[in-house]
């Protein structure tokens, strides 16, 4: 199988865009707990690369995972689903 093809997609909110091409985004998922049957909400920040310094606080991206670009960073923003208003 390609590797190339499977890379890993998440959706989430731009909380921060201070640093130069890069933005930090955060991913909320949902699950149930497996003992008490309640759905949990769990979120996770990723520092996605973005080039062109076009995503502003409130955006919501997608980012896609791709090679490490630096210590923190392996996913970069394939596009800006929806502007922040």
């Amino acid at each position: 199988m390609n590797q190339r093809n499977e890379r890993k997609e998440r959706t989430g909110i731009v909380v921060s865009d201070k640093m130069d091409k890069s933005v930090v985004v955060k991913v909320e998922r949902k699950y149930t707990h497996p003992t008490y049957g309640r759905i949990v909400r769990m979120s996770k920040k990723y520092i996605a690369h973005d080039e062109k310094n076009e995503c502003k606080v409130g955006d919501k991206v997608r980012i896609i995972e791709t090679r490490p670009l630096s210590k923190t960073k392996c996913w970069r923003v394939g596009e800006i689903v929806e502007r922040a208003r």
